[in-house]
C-alpha cells in the first residue's frame, strides 16, 4: 500500500466527532467512558443540536464531561444532576437536556433526585454509566457492586447481611409511569456499540420530543477498580455483569 493510498479522506466513515476536542483525557486505559464521550458526541451531532444541548455532569468519574465535549455543561452537586436537568428543561424546554452520571451517584447519592425525576415524566434523557464500583475515590462498593464482589470496602465481599443487595435502579425505571424508555446497554464490542449509540439517539429524540423520561444505563468496565487489565475486566464483566444486569431494553412506550 502505497502512502497515498493510507491518506484517510475527508468524508471517513469513523473518525474523531468535531465536537470532542483535543483535551488529553483523564481516563484510566480500558475505561468506557471514553467511549460513550464519543458516541454521545456522533449522536449530538447527527442530529444537528450542538447549539441547543444541555448537558449535566455531577460529582464522580464523569465529573471533566465537560473538558472534552464541547456543548453547554452544568455541573451540579453529587447526585443532583436530574433536579439541575428538570430545572433547565423547564426553564428551555426547546434544548436538549441530559445527565450523565455513575452508579454511585445514580443509585445511591441521588437515588432520590433520579427516581422522582423519572417518576415525574421530566423530558430528559439520563445517561447512567453502571462499572459496579466508585472508581473515582478508590474503588468502594458501590449499591450495584455484585455479591461476593471484592472491593476496598468489602475486601471479602459483597454480602447480603452485611451489606445488602445490589440496586436494580434501572428495572426501578422501567416501572415508572414517567419513563418512556429505559435500556441497559454496553460497549465491549462494535455490535453493543451501534446498539448503545442507536439507545442514546432515541433517548435523545424521546426527550426533543417531548415523551418523557428516557433513561439509558450502560454496563461498563473499571480496570483500574476492579484490579484488572483493560482486556480482563471486559471478560470479567462478560461473565459477571452481564448476567446479573442483562442487555437490552426493559420499557420502550415509543416503537
Amino acid at each position: 500500500m502505497t502512502k497515498e493510498e493510507l491518506i484517510i479522506p475527508e468524508n471517513r466513515v469513523y473518525g474523531k466527532p468535531s465536537l470532542m476536542n483535543d483535551t488529553p483525557m483523564h481516563y484510566c486505559p480500558g475505561c468506557s467512558h471514553g467511549l460513550v464521550h464519543k458516541i454521545i458526541a456522533e449522536v449530538i451531532e447527527e442530529m444537528g443540536i450542538e447549539e441547543d444541548t444541555i448537558a449535566i455532569c455531577p460529582v464522580g468519574c464523569a465529573v471533566f464531561a465537560y473538558r472534552y465535549l464541547n456543548v453547554d455543561w452544568i455541573e451540579a452537586s453529587h447526585g443532583r444532576a436530574p433536579a439541575c436537568a428538570s430545572a433547565v428543561n423547564r426553564l428551555w424546554p426547546n434544548k436538549l437536556t441530559f445527565t450523565y452520571q455513575g452508579d454511585g451517584d445514580m443509585a445511591c447519592i441521588g437515588t432520590g433526585e433520579s427516581i422522582h425525576a423519572m417518576n415525574r415524566g421530566e423530558n430528559i434523557a439520563m445517561i447512567f454509566i453502571n462499572n459496579a464500583i466508585y472508581g473515582m475515590t478508590g474503588g468502594q462498593m458501590a449499591p450495584t457492586t455484585l455479591m461476593g464482589m471484592k472491593t476496598a470496602t468489602c475486601p471479602y465481599g459483597r454480602q447480603a447481611d452485611l451489606h445488602g443487595y445490589p440496586l436494580h435502579i434501572t428495572d426501578i425505571a422501567a416501572t415508572l409511569q414517567g419513563t418512556c424508555y429505559v435500556t441497559r446497554q454496553a460497549v465491549n464490542t462494535v455490535p453493543n456499540i451501534r446498539k448503545a449509540k442507536k439507545a442514546i439517539r432515541q433517548a435523545f429524540e424521546n426527550a426533543m420530543n417531548k415523551r418523557g423520561c428516557s433513561l439509558v444505563e450502560i454496563v461498563s468496565t473499571c480496570a483500574s477498580g476492579w484490579k484488572k487489565t483493560p482486556e480482563q475486566a471486559n471478560q470479567w464483566m462478560e461473565e459477571n455483569m452481564f448476567p446479573y444486569y442483562p442487555l437490552g431494553d426493559l420499557k420502550n412506550t415509543v416503537q
